[in-house]
């Protein structure tokens, strides 16, 4: 048994090093690109800490507010997102490439190193983008940390490290390019919403962030989708292209519920209204303290002990009278 167990391990390794060994050589001076394991051990305190010891910290704190944080951090994003895009168009999308089936560079021109370059900048964007999270944790809006959220975040850049390190440019890179578009506005409209009441008006495009998000998944999978009909292509790694079918597939269907429940249902949008409490005062005002959590218990309480106290005088003094 104990042999089996070391030939089982042996074997384990063997696979790990043959993995491993076919990283592009060219990513090897990148930061977390030499093994996969700081970049898992990254994404697994990640989920440890959304997960479990994040909402056990904040169990009994009251909710941080960070909002010039979130400002300084969205608006950061937006530029990293730009820059992102626009490496990838000069890498190959607006100058050498066809837009069908383009293969990796695998040389060590200029533009080719360039591609590899934004390729990982791309991946190490979505490590950076882990902090979205540890935002909802600190500010305990634990209705945002949903499974799409938590898989989005957390499976995507596990996956990405292979393609990146695997096949850096080519047809394959073209849902990097479409996603950091899209990342441009995503970021742009959570950077206005952290901002304050003051920017809501500018806010009345929110719905459409949704569409946004599965006009991208449409446009990927069609791009991969080519492949499956192109007599040739010299594609060096087809496997990334099934991958990124499949995501493409996947996430359009969740993303699909979404706003099904969202925007045709309505089960995911705050309430706009409720019953005032006897002094007058609404515990909601347009789903805004439903939506940041601040001020609904005081707001029932206060309004519910004024209606007693008025009830209870109320009452008092009607038997003083019958009294007299």
């Amino acid at each position: 048994m104990l042999q089996e167990i070391k030939e089982m391990g042996s074997h384990a390794l063997d696979i790990y090093d043959y993995l491993v060994a076919g990283i592009d050589p060219r990513l090897l001076s990148y930061p977390l690109m030499q093994s996969p394991i700081p970049m898992t051990l990254i994404l697994l305190c990640y989920l440890f800490f959304v997960l479990y010891l994040g909402p056990r910290i904040m169990a009994n704190r009251k909710p941080f507010q960070l909002k010039e944080a979130m400002i300084v951090y969205n608006f950061l994003l937006v530029g990293l997102s730009i820059y992102i895009v626009y490496e990838f168009m000069m890498s190959g999308w607006a100058t050498t490439y066809t837009w069908r089936c383009d293969a990796i560079d695998t040389s060590n021109s200029p533009q080719a190193l360039r591609m590899v370059q934004v390729a990982w900048l791309f991946w190490f964007s979505k490590i950076i983008e882990l902090i979205d999270t540890i935002f909802f944790v600190l500010r305990k809006k634990h209705g945002q940390i949903t499974f799409l959220h938590i898989f989005h975040h957390s499976f995507m850049p596990w996956t990405w490290w292979w393609g990146v390190g695997y096949a850096p440019g080519g047809m394959g890179s073209f849902h990097a390019m479409v996603n950091s578009s899209v990342h441009v506005i995503m970021y742009f409209y959570y950077g206005l919403a952290a901002a304050g009441p003051r920017f809501q008006k500018f806010l009345w495009w929110k719905k459409y962030m949704t569409a946004i998000q599965l006009t991208q998944f449409v446009l990927v999978s069609l791009h991969a989708t080519q492949y499956y009909f192109m007599d040739s292509c010299d594609y060096q790694f087809p496997v990334i292209l099934h991958l990124i079918w499949m995501y493409g597939t996947f996430f359009f269907v969740l993303f699909s519920n979404f706003w099904i429940q969202a925007y045709v249902k309505g089960k995911r949008l705050p309430k706009q209204s409720a019953k005032p409490c006897q002094n007058g005062t609404a515990v909601y005002t347009n789903g805004k303290h439903h939506e940041h959590g601040n001020g609904i218990s005081h707001g029932a309480t206060n309004g519910t002990s004024n209606g007693s106290a008025h009830h209870e005088n109320g009452s008092a003094h009607m038997g003083k009278m019958k009294k007299a």
